[in-house]
């Protein structure tokens, strides 16, 4: 699609007008969170509708709920799901997560959030709320996966390394549990710049694992293309 959008093996992303472009974040989380076996799930600040469409492509059952707060980017996201092939199975709605209710509570709910919190404001809106946590400060996050997960069910996120330490100690402040942590690092032997971690609200053993982004030549590393492979086109 060029600069306009991104092209993946079974749906297309339209980002222009839309302050969260396709970035690699996105990709990461949408093809390493536990969406498998997962009946309901809700992607907190869904953006272009990236995460939750990834989450449709590999899960043939589950109902998705995109969960947006700013108007752009939810147009966005309807757009781009409406011509994807999983849009009677994924509903975007436009709303806070803080103010957000459901009768019915999600085994998963995955979220690549907003993570800026010391850096000067853009003074575009939508830039803003997809760069800065003022709009979903950590605490938000956590208090609505203790509102809307399942007994069983799972949070899903990532976070700049740093930002996700400071998420951890809020979140086993607030009851929740590690089940899963990625972390990434761009190349073998680099401190790990990024971090994909589950949480739930019951206890168990903890998955740790490495991911490291590219090869010695440069390339894109073997676990990387595995984990991308039924995404990325080459």
């Amino acid at each position: 699609m060029g600069s306009k959008g991104f092209t993946f093996k079974q749906f297309e992303i339209n980002h222009e007008g839309c302050a969260m472009k396709v970035g690699t974040d996105g990709v990461l989380l949408g093809a390493w969170c536990s969406c498998q076996s997962a009946q309901r799930i809700a992607d907190v600040g869904t953006g272009t509708g990236l995460i939750a469409l990834m989450c449709a492509q590999r899960n043939s059952e589950a109902k998705i709920d995109a969960i947006e707060i700013d108007s752009a980017a939810a147009t966005c996201a309807r757009e781009n799901i409406a011509q994807s092939a999983w849009s009677d199975r994924i509903e975007v709605i436009e709303c806070a997560i803080q103010q957000f209710s459901t009768k019915e509570h999600y085994d998963l709910i995955v979220s690549n959030p907003p993570y800026f919190s010391e850096t000067l404001q853009s003074p575009d809106p939508s830039r803003a709320t997809a760069r800065h946590n003022c709009s979903l400060p950590h605490r938000d996050l956590i208090d609505a996966a203790k509102r809307l997960l399942t007994p069983d069910g799972r949070l899903s996120i990532i976070l700049p390394a740093d930002e996700s330490r400071r998420f951890a100690m809020q979140a086993v402040v607030s009851g929740l549990h590690l089940r899963r942590r990625c972390d990434i690092a761009t190349k073998k032997g680099a401190t790990p710049k990024r971090t994909m971690s589950e949480w739930s609200l019951t206890t168990g053993q903890a998955d740790i694992e490495l991911l490291t982004l590219t090869a010695d030549d440069g390339s894109r590393s073997e676990e990387y293309s595995r984990l991308t492979e039924d995404f990325y086109l080459k």
